[in-house]
């Protein structure tokens, strides 16, 4: 082959990770900066590039490189833009795909983070084989990735499949989430969510824990993980409440598109069985009857974010993709 590897760029709120891929789905190597350390795009867009070019450069230099291809919240498939992203420090319009291109001097596709997730899945996860399902990405938001019959769901704009901005809860004194609406699913059930719940419990209850030697501003969903393991009924009973949300809105998105399984993905998933045992409990309480006990919950078999960019590297590799690759 020609050129035997692409760029698969997995950007979160958090962090922003990118690999080489070669062409049977291997990421050669990888590294990562911090999404919220750059405040201006160019200058975010000058570092990530900067950054990919050393690994370019181990792996034989850009004339080997096919492409790029990019994961990132509110990324519309069809016209290579960040749009109006909750998460992000970029508002409005952000022309990602074009300004990735113009500094790399190869063509660059750009899909939501949650779809290219559902891509790396399909093709290298423990969704392998499957026709029908949904990615859960749990990470600084709650993010959905839905295929059917195949094929990743995109809708008429680009944007169809966002689950984390239904509603769990309605009503004025409903979370207020990133988008700007109350009561959204990743208001709660995202990381951010498990810690809002830990501060807002800690701050109205008197109830002992573990959390309480940590300043309130400062408790993450990790410290509500490590509490639980250590025995912390409060954050043990976090983590109940959030799966126990969660599990409603999967009932909910199985009655949508009655996928074969839901697949978890992102760093809530670590939380493991205290998070997933709630989650498919809840699930079954709330699903329709005849799919009681029949919908899979699986965490993803890929490691970090390999899904995420084995996913958005697939955008390269993917000759009949609809969206066209920008020059």
């Amino acid at each position: 082959m020609e050129k035997p590897y692409v760029i698969g760029i997995d950007m979160g709120g958090t962090n922003t990770k990118f690999g080489i891929v070669d062409a049977r789905g291997h990421v050669l190597n990888s590294s990562s900066i911090k999404t919220q350390q750059y405040p201006d795009i160019d200058e975010y867009c000058d570092v990530l590039c900067a950054e990919m070019m050393k690994l370019v450069e181990v792996h034989g230099g850009i004339d080997l490189i096919r492409g790029v291809g990019a994961g990132a919240p509110n990324a519309n498939y069809y016209t290579g833009n960040i749009e109006n992203a909750a998460n992000l420090p970029w508002k409005g319009i952000v022309p990602f795909a074009r300004m990735i291109s113009d500094r790399m001097g190869v063509p660059c596709r750009i899909t939501n983070d949650a779809n290219a997730a559902a891509m790396g899945e399909m093709t290298y996860g423990v969704a392998k084989g499957m026709k029908n399902f949904i990615m859960i990405t749990l990470g600084t938001g709650v993010g959905s990735g839905i295929v059917i019959d195949g094929k990743v769901v995109y809708g008429h704009d680009g944007f169809a499949g966002e689950l984390g901005h239904t509603k769990i809860e309605r009503g004025s004194s409903a979370r207020l989430c990133g988008c700007g609406q109350r009561g959204c699913i990743e208001a709660y059930a995202s990381a951010n969510g498990v810690a809002r719940t830990a501060q807002e419990w800690l701050a109205d209850g008197t109830k002992k824990s573990l959390l309480r030697d940590i300043k309130l501003e400062d408790i993450t969903s990790k410290d509500v993980f490590e509490a639980a393991m250590k025995g912390d009924k409060l954050a043990k009973d976090i983590f109940e409440y959030t799966g126990t949300l969660l599990g409603q809105k999967l009932a909910d998105f199985i009655a949508f598109s009655a996928p074969e399984a839901i697949v978890l993905f992102g760093g809530l998933t670590k939380a493991g069985d205290i998070l997933m045992q709630p989650v498919v409990r809840s699930m079954n309480e709330n699903v329709v009857r005849f799919w009681k006990d029949k919908v899979k919950v699986l965490f993803s078999s890929l490691n970090g974010s390999d899904a995420a960019i084995l996913g958005a590297s697939a955008l390269v590799w993917d000759v009949d993709a609809q969206a066209p690759m920008t020059v």
